[in-house]
């Protein structure tokens, strides 16, 4: 008999809660084998592995809602299973089957159930998949054994603000990735390189960093661990760079805005075309969309005002509150998005 829930939903920070339990599979032998479930929160490691010393590790981020009707949903995991393939044949990781991947989620999420938080606390179910190289190495060199894991969380909002507009600022001394670099899967020495450069803005008030491009610095790249969209004259703006992680919640919300009519572009955008956008914002998996209200460019003293009054954008608001119906079950899935995790 578990013991029962002692959480408060409605105030759940983004962070790590035990949940029962995890499942994995492990490459030996150059085959997957069986998926483990277990309650253990430690993996066993040789102090040697090759993620540990070479960086062959590779992550994912998703969700999973309960709608209205009581029923968990998962979003777009398919797209994930992909993603992660691409990020491991980047880093010469064996790729994990599509068909072993969402099996691995939707029994993960079925066994950790009753953390889904409760429709309407704003609260999800976090879902962590993980890729790492377990042999041992001191040579640079290839894992030849993998552990991909799934591990999940209740979480609260990414930002405490909620959907509301903040500030972010362009620092030119920081690269979060190299061009033609691992920008484009997602690894964790990514993150790692784009810390010093968060702390740094949130020690000077803003929520991320909006990186330039790596190799001329003119044009915008990511903002902080999100996508940068924006909206300009009835269009939905995002950059196109080989830098950028190909954002699962970004393709969405492109297909979404081509639904209402709305002009999609894919391409490079230089810095000065922000004095001509009407909204913009940050956009992934952990905050849906995180509008933004002022961009300040911090080595030329200049800002650029994108929310004049300091709330969210019509066009902002309307892809918001759709994406979210649909995960949550309220909007109808015309696109096939969602899984039922039953």
């Amino acid at each position: 008999m578990k013991e029962q829930l002692n959480i408060d939903w409605a105030n759940l920070p983004f962070g790590y809660v035990r949940t029962d339990y995890n499942v994995r599979c492990y490459f030996r032998d150059g085959k997957w084998g069986d998926i483990e479930v277990t309650d253990s929160e430690r993996i066993d490691i040789h102090m040697a592995a090759t993620s540990l010393h070479y960086g062959q590790e590779i992550f994912e981020g998703m969700k999973a809602f309960r709608g209205a009707d009581g029923k968990v949903r998962v979003f777009r995991m398919q797209e994930n299973a992909k993603r992660i393939r691409e990020s491991a044949l980047g880093l010469k990781m064996e790729p994990v089957p599509v068909e072993l991947f969402c099996e691995m989620v939707k029994k993960v999420v079925k066994l950790n159930e009753r953390f889904v938080p409760p429709y309407g606390s704003g609260a999800s179910l976090y879902i962590r998949p993980l890729e790492i190289g377990m042999s041992a190495s001191v040579g640079v060199r290839t894992s030849t054994e993998y552990l991909f894991l799934i591990l999940v969380s209740p979480v609260g909002p990414y930002f405490k603000t909620g959907f509301a507009p903040t500030n972010i600022c362009i620092m030119r001394e920081y690269d979060r990735v190299a061009p033609k670099g691992t920008g484009r899967w997602k690894v964790g020495g990514n993150y790692a390189a784009s810390l010093g450069a968060g702390e740094r803005a949130h020690e000077l008030g803003y929520s991320a960093v909006l990186y330039l491009d790596p190799k001329e610095k003119k044009y915008l790249d990511e903002c902080g661990p999100a996508n940068f969209f924006a909206i300009k004259d009835g269009k939905y703006i995002t950059p196109e760079s080989e830098s950028i992680l190909p954002s699962v919640t970004n393709m969405s919300l492109q297909q979404l805005a081509e639904d209402m009519g709305i002009k999609v572009e894919r391409r490079p955008i230089p810095e000065e075309e922000l004095e001509t956008f009407e909204e913009a914002g940050a956009c992934g998996t952990a905050a849906v969309i995180s509008p933004i209200q002022r961009i300040d460019d911090l080595e030329n003293g200049k800002s650029y005002v994108i929310s004049k009054d300091g709330k969210p954008g019509p066009i902002c608001t309307k892809l918001y509150n759709k994406l979210r119906g649909i995960q949550y079950g309220d909007e109808p899935d015309t696109h096939g998005w969602v899984t039922i995790v039953e």
